[in-house]
């Protein structure tokens, strides 16, 4: 039976995703940037169900990202499987530099990390040949004619020690579009098949493959280059990517990658950000022919309940360059926020969130700020996200609904009467646009006092376009979550619910 490939495959802030199979299993990374914990895990069976079973960094000295400026941080990893152990390669820009993780079984726990010593670049790869020499290859630069130039580079490494044992030596730059990166090699009947990005992220994005007879190359280009691309094309599905291959339930070739969802009368506006994405491969002359990535989203609401009755926190919650245990303590079905004196505005906020995975979506949480200021933030970055924020008065419940972009702010105010309140924020594409002036997307902020929702009252509606990937240009994506800035904000009842049909 065929495997049925779901678009997007892992919905929300997912990108330069990589992947495994093990048997019958897969296991799926992606890139996490200024979250922790980092590099979250997904598995599955069948390829078309996955879930999040982990995360490679739990712990914040496995990356050291406190004082790594946005946008870096957890770049472009790498997961594969050799003699018993699963590796995962980072490059950690601004942190502890080309990291291999290992851990033998993949939900971890995962090793503290080995520093590859000296290596200068991203996007590392991982693979052996049959003599058991292991070879990182990657992204760095050049020398051509003169001038330095991205290029796709190579080393032989000892992954116990870290100690790099020969290189780097150049492998090949692409067809000749900007930036390569993103290498994966691969071995396949006779040849060695080197898979890059290129083009850049953005709406030129494109894949491209090379082959040799050897790992260590010369590589020739495959004469279909890039094999794969959205550019140019009106496809729902844009700046398809950043690739990794590998072998389907029912025999076939897939390939998983990056892409974004634009919305708009003229689709130029991703809320989103990069998520992943799958498509097929089938093998002509022995080079690789691919299916345009089409969307296929599942048609069952996605739904998350977290009454905070458990000592610890789900693999999901996120915190910025900290851990959610740094932030956030749970106990009795209360999740407590309590502020250091950095707002959202700052790199290191009083913030628990949960990457956005349904562009409708709506998220829901109880909040008593008798002690304190805080509320509910729709995260990019720090300097874009969009907030309603609760704090007591005299007179009851104060709210402020903010945007903040880029150093521009935008505020609506309203009132409750005191007591606990409920806060809503729902993100709701608009799908009945008909001119450039229209919002793309409706963020509605609104508030409830507990147990009477016919008192509700609607902050503000906001356009969702300016808190989009082509807008921010952060790399991620948006989290939704919980924040805290003045004094403590108790929470209770999260609750969440999405669609991408």
């Amino acid at each position: 039976m065929s495997t049925e490939l779901f678009n997007p495959l892992v919905p929300g802030f997912n990108p330069d995703p990589s992947v495994v199979r093990v048997g019958e299993d897969y296991y799926l990374v992606t890139s996490s940037f200024e979250y922790l914990p980092g590099l979250p895990v997904y598995h599955s069976t069948d390829f078309e169900s996955w879930e999040q079973i982990g995360n490679v960094a739990t712990r914040a000295e496995q990356l050291e990202i406190y004082d790594v400026p946005t946008p870096f941080g957890v770049f472009a990893p790498t997961i594969r499987h050799h003699d018993g152990l699963f590796h995962v390669i980072v490059t950690v820009v601004g942190g502890r530099g080309c990291l291999i993780f290992t851990a033998a079984d993949p939900a971890g726990e995962w090793s503290d990390g080995t520093v590859i010593e000296g290596l200068q670049g991203i996007d590392p790869d991982l693979a052996w040949d049959e003599h058991g020499n292991a070879y990182v290859t990657y992204c760095g630069s050049s020398e051509a004619n003169g001038e330095t130039r991205p290029s796709i580079l190579q080393v032989q490494v000892d992954v116990a020690s870290g100690t790099v044992l020969e290189g780097p030596r150049p492998l090949w730059s692409g067809t000749g579009l900007k930036n390569p990166e993103a290498p994966h090699l691969y071995q396949r009947g006779g040849f060695w098949y080197l898979l890059i990005a290129e083009g850049g992220t953005e709406r030129g994005h494109a894949v491209s493959i090379a082959r040799s007879t050897s790992p260590e190359g010369p590589f020739e280009g495959s004469p279909s280059n890039p094999f794969l691309s959205a550019r140019s094309t009106d496809r729902p599905i844009q700046n398809t990517g950043h690739g990794d291959i590998v072998e389907l339930p029912d025999g076939s070739t897939g390939m998983v990658l990056l892409g974004m969802r634009p919305v708009g009368l003229m689709p130029a506006f991703s809320p989103l950000g990069r998520e992943t994405f799958a498509t097929r491969l089938e093998w002509v002359d022995g080079w690789p022919v691919a299916e345009p990535v089409t969307p296929n989203a599942r048609q069952e609401t996605i739904e998350f309940h977290d009454a905070f009755t458990a000592e610890s926190f789900d693999n999901g919650w996120v915190a910025v360059r900290r851990t959610p245990s740094e932030v956030a303590s749970v106990k009795n079905g209360d999740l407590v926020l309590v502020a250091d004196g950095e707002g959202l505005d700052d790199p290191h906020p009083t913030f628990l969130g949960r990457r956005q995975t349904g562009l409708t979506a709506k998220v829901s949480v109880e909040t008593d700020v008798s002690r304190g200021t805080g509320g509910l933030s729709l995260r990019f970055d720090e300097h874009h996200h969009y907030d309603l924020e609760a704090r007591s008065t005299p007179q009851g419940v104060r709210l402020l609904a903010r945007a903040r972009l880029a150093g521009i702010q935008q505020e609506w105010h309203a009132d409750l009467p005191a007591g606990p309140i409920i806060l809503h924020v729902t993100a709701m594409p608009n799908a009945g646009q008909g001119s450039l002036a229209e919002p793309v997307e409706h963020v509605t902020f609104t508030a409830a006092p507990v147990g009477d929702e016919s008192a509700a009252v609607t902050v503000a509606v906001i356009d969702g376009r300016y808190l989009s990937a082509e807008a921010v240009l952060s790399f991620t994506g948006r989290v939704l979550g919980l924040y805290c800035t003045e004094g403590a904000v108790t929470f209770r009842g999260f609750s969440s619910v999405s669609t991408n049909a």
